[in-house]
This record gives C-alpha cells, sequence and structure tokens, in this order.
C-alpha cells in the first residue's frame, strides 16, 4: 500500500511477509513469525496457533529496541487476525518510551470497501491524500471494467475458496466480495465476516462447481507441498470441482493482504471463471490447475505433479468447442 503510494523511500521497517514491491524486502523485519509456516503443515500450523491462544502467548517476536532507536513518525499494524501479525495493543506498549509518539493506523478492513478506506486513511497521514484518491480511483476502476465485463456471461460457477486445508477454512472478510465481483457465487462464506473452521463432510454437502486453493501466506510452491495431505481425504475426490477440472491453487498474496493487489485478485478469479472474456493480463506464477483425468484418484505422492500453469487460452478453447458441439 505505501509503495503503491509512492511513498517506498519512506519504509523503514517491515515484517516478515512484507515481499512487495521486491524493495520491500530490503527494508528492516521489526516483527517477525514465531511458528514456520513453510516447513510445518497446515494442522501443525494450527495446532501451534491453537496452542498459543490458550497459553496467552505471542505468534510474533517485535524488534523493540530497533522501533525505539528509530523512533518512527508513522506506523501501519493490525488487529483483526492474531495469527497474521503482532496484536495492536503489543505495538502501543512497544513505543511507551518514544517521543513523541508517532502515529499509529490500526487497520482492521473487513470488507473490500474498508480497504479503499484504509488506503485513503494511510494516504491522508502520510500527508498524500490527492494519491490516496487517485489509487482508489484506479481500483475500482479496474473492478468495474471486470464487473461488466463478467455481467454479460450466462454462467455464475458456484465457488469455494479455502484459505486453510487443515482444519478447511472457507475464506472469509473481503475475499467473498472478490469471488462475486468475479463472476462467481462464493460458497460457505459471508461478506465481512471472519473465516470458519468447517469439516470435509460440510464441504463435500456443498459440493461446488469451482474449487480455489490459497492457503493463508502461502505461495503456489508452498499450497502444493501441502496437497498430498489433501489428497488422502476421500471426500477430496467425490467433489465436483475436482472430479470436473476445476480446481485451482493461487498465490494467497492476491487474496490475503487487503491492499492494492487485491484487485489483481479479483482479475485473477474472473479468468479462471470465465475464460472466454477478455480480461487484463494475468500475473506470472498466479495459478496452476489439477490437470487429472480418469475416475481413479492418483497416488496422494503424486498429486502435486498433476498441477500445471494454467492455460487460459486452452480452457476458451474446450468452451468454444464445446458450444460448436
Amino acid at each position: 500500500m505505501l509503495f503503491a503510494l509512492g511513498l517506498g523511500e519512506q519504509v523503514v521497517g517491515v515484517t516478515q511477509y512484507c515481499n512487495y514491491p521486491p524493495e520491500a524486502k530490503t527494508r528492516h523485519v521489526v516483527s517477525k513469525g514465531v511458528i514456520d509456516i513453510y516447513h510445518m503443515t497446515a494442522k501443525e500450523v494450527d495446532d501451534k496457533v491453537q496452542e498459543l491462544a490458550r497459553t496467552g502467548g505471542s505468534a510474533y517476536a517485535f524488534d523493540t529496541e530497533w522501533l525505539n532507536r528509530v523512533k518512527p513518525d508513522l506506523i501501519l499494524t493490525q488487529d483483526m487476525c492474531k495469527s497474521c501479525d503482532l496484536d495492536a495493543k503489543d505495538v502501543f506498549c512497544a513505543i511507551e518510551k518514544i517521543e513523541p509518539k508517532p502515529q499509529v493506523l490500526v487497520l482492521n478492513p473487513r470488507r473490500l470497501s474498508d480497504i479503499f478506506a484504509n488506503i485513503r486513511r494511510v494516504a491522508d497521514a502520510a500527508g498524500v491524500p490527492g494519491r490516496g484518491a487517485s489509487l482508489v480511483r484506479d481500483l475500482e476502476g479496474r473492478i468495474e471494467k471486470v464487473r461488466k465485463n463478467v455481467s454479460g456471461s450466462v454462467q455464475r460457477p458456484r465457488v469455494l475458496f479455502l484459505e486453510w486445508t487443515d482444519p478447511p477454512s472457507p475464506a472469509g472478510d473481503w475475499m467473498p466480495e472478490q469471488i462475486t465481483e468475479s463472476g462467481g457465487i462464493p460458497q460457505l462464506s459471508e461478506s465481512g465476516v471472519a473465516p470458519s473452521r468447517l469439516n470435509w463432510p460440510a464441504i463435500e454437502r456443498c459440493n461446488p462447481d469451482v474449487m480455489i486453493v490459497g492457503p493463508c501466506s502461502h505461495n503456489i510452491s508452498r499450497s502444493l507441498k501441502e496437497m498430498p495431505n489433501v489428497a488422502r481425504i476421500d471426500a477430496w475426490w467425490r467433489l465436483r470441482a475436482v472430479r470436473s477440472g476445476n480446481t485451482y491453487i493461487v498465490n494467497s498474496e492476491y487474496y490475503d493482504r487487503p491492499g492494492p493487489r487485491i484487485v489483481d485478485g479479483i482479475e485473477i478469479l474472473a479468468q479462471i471463471l470465465h475464460p472466454d472474456l477478455d480480461i487484463r493480463e494475468m500475473p506470472p506464477n498466479a495459478v496452476v490447475k489439477l490437470e487429472h483425468a480418469g475416475a481413479i484418484p492418483p497416488r496422494a505422492e503424486e498429486v502435486a505433479d498433476l498441477f500445471h500453469p494454467y492455460d487460459r487460452q486452452a480452457d476458451r478453447r474446450r468452451i468454444l468447442e464445446r458450444n460448436v458441439e
């Protein structure tokens, strides 16, 4: 968000997950998770998060000494998910000795409109309100373009987006809106409501047309490592979306990070759900698709190899061929 507002040179500290644009990775890491999400399984991560919640422990280590030495003017933090970053109260405790006190913005978006409001808030706090208004206009304009593109489509597939796999958790907050704006119907989730914890029987009863897998804070390569565990679940292979070849893994950064790239996520979903429409070029390494033919499920250990980079043109050709028939 800050870099998109042209404030990159003023950014001095970031969290360990701040990796876009690439320049963000050159800044000092102030907040770092104590849970190794890159090597632990989804179940192990969830167990650890639940343990910390029971014991009152923090999932993040905070470089208070650095913060007191640098004395930033503006701090952005959140207070909506203890698994995602520091609790806001920890930030306020860390700045008790800093004088003059930094301005602290606590961002708690639940909907797309909240994300755009936060962009304006950040721009106002940084003294560049015009940039904030301009960026929001551009983002809203792109969403409107997608909305017009998909409005003429007869098909509105039922979409289940999993933002965690063990336990399975359908995406919440602004993500159902992303699905709706991209021409789909979100399943087992409600806009503005935090993600819920479900089970596979409930997902099997839902039986969506399209399955999107994008575990929080996971890129595609990390998500693929989790797929053998998912493939061992019998209900997975009975889902319509899996059997019909409409299962995808996406880079979660376009969905779980409430900033400008949320709109990229809408455009990506629109191309997945409506490959026959002309929409903005898809970013590289954004989507892979499960390419599995046959009634017999593959060995769980092999399932990751069955995901291939998404070829929208191939899907478009299949749709045209089906329409001709």
